[in-house]
């Protein structure tokens, strides 16, 4: 299965905040919106960091509570990895798993923002596929 076909049942709304808001506004968002990342865009398809539930807590860790008026760019992963609707799941779950994160913005070939995947879409898609295959196989052994 490619994240192409994951965004189709997933869909393609990405929570997306501005660099200059507060870690504050960032975290109500999170809660609002019940997501664990927003990717940072001035303009929602150019993704120019990512802030997640993690960030915060080691920032709350190290800087205190003086980190929630700072804007999100003080805290924001600025090295971001994304991939393209065309890589199979089972290749962005191992690049995941290889650099320890947790969400991976999708891009288009003209870096264009068309989507995010969470450590969790891959693991559903994931075990639907091996789902798929083990009815197949079933299916074969039946007609044998």
């Amino acid at each position: 299965m490619q994240i192409s076909q994951l965004l189709r049942h997933k869909g393609h709304e990405v929570a997306t905040i501005d660099g200059s808001e507060s870690v504050r506004t960032a975290l109500a968002m999170l809660a609002e919106r019940g997501v664990g990342a927003l990717v940072v865009s001035s303009d929602g398809r150019c993704v120019e960091g990512i802030v997640s539930e993690r960030d915060v807590a080691r920032g709350l860790h190290s800087r205190g509570a003086e980190l929630l008026t700072d804007p999100v760019s003080s805290l924001m992963t600025v090295e971001v990895r994304t991939c393209r609707p065309a890589v199979r799941v089972t290749e962005l779950a191992q690049t995941m798993t290889d650099h320890r994160i947790r969400h991976v913005p999708v891009v288009d070939e003209d870096d264009v923002l068309v989507g995010i995947v969470s450590i969790g879409d891959v693991v559903k898609a994931r075990l639907d596929e091996l789902e798929d295959e083990r009815k197949q196989l079933v299916d074969y052994i039946q007609t044998v």
